[in-house]
């Protein structure tokens, strides 16, 4: 762990707490029974993922949002439990959510469930960096949206299946703290973990217009769910081969 917390981390944890705080205003209606907001109950750990921001970064990459086995435990985006302990060295308590799913209980760093998309990403930084710090010297990882939804059965609800009155108004949240975290960490490049995430760097990024500076590459990977069937077939080359032809990484 960086022994000083740097501007940019602190920036970045303001920012944060901003975004937790106008997130949780919003309301949501069926069939949107449950919202979790790891930035509230999982505060300690999050705010030690952001303590590991050295500053500006070359690549920054951004998911949807978190998923029930990784940030949402967690507090960490794409936060496999065991890749947050034992890679990145963060083990913090976490509370509980409000109005809990029984199906979708968050038992923090016990959690004995696998988030494959966290435990893929993280892993690829793994392989090609070894350690955490070396990764955190020209990388970081944040999501779009910071919530989790989820229907009464306890099946998840991304972001984009909501409809547009209670889009909007969580879209204008996400994008002010985008376009924030744009500014502080100014990347050279913008890498959005999925369609979704790639469209979220461009608009915010159009949006920004001369306050951004030098605009940063936007460049998409492929998203590593294991629902998708093309992130079954060697998901860790075929990101590494569009980091590689996107200029991010070299061979």
């Amino acid at each position: 762990m960086t022994s000083a917390v740097t501007p940019a981390a602190k920036q970045l944890i303001a920012a944060a707490k901003r975004l937790s705080a106008e997130v949780s205003r919003l309301s949501f209606a069926p069939p949107t029974a449950h919202v979790y907001n790891p930035l509230q109950y999982a505060w300690k750990p999050h705010r030690e993922y952001l303590r590991r921001c050295t500053g500006p970064t070359r690549a920054l990459f951004l998911g949807m949002n978190p998923g029930p086995w990784g940030m949402a435990q967690t507090g960490v985006p794409f936060g496999e439990v065991d890749m947050v302990r034992d890679w990145l060295g963060i083990d913090a308590p976490v509370d509980r959510p409000e109005n809990e799913h029984p199906k979708r209980l968050v038992e923090g760093f016990l959690c004995g469930r696998s988030e494959v998309s966290g435990k893929r990403l993280w892993g690829l930084f793994r392989d090609r960096y070894e350690t955490s710090e070396r990764f955190f010297d020209s990388h970081f990882v944040v999501n779009y949206c910071p919530l989790v939804f989820m229907e009464s059965t306890a099946r998840n609800r991304t972001p984009d299946k909501l409809p547009a009155d209670e889009l909007r108004p969580l879209s204008a949240a996400c994008d002010d703290h985008l376009a924030s975290i744009l500014l502080t960490l100014a990347p050279e490049f913008a890498v959005g973990v999925g369609v979704y995430a790639q469209a979220c760097f461009e608009r915010v990024v159009a949006s920004m217009g001369s306050r951004l500076g030098t605009k940063p590459k936007i460049l998409k990977i492929l998203h590593p769910s294991p629902a998708s069937p093309s992130a079954n077939r060697d998901w860790a080359g075929q990101a590494t081969s569009q980091l590689i032809d996107g200029g991010v990484w070299r061979r």
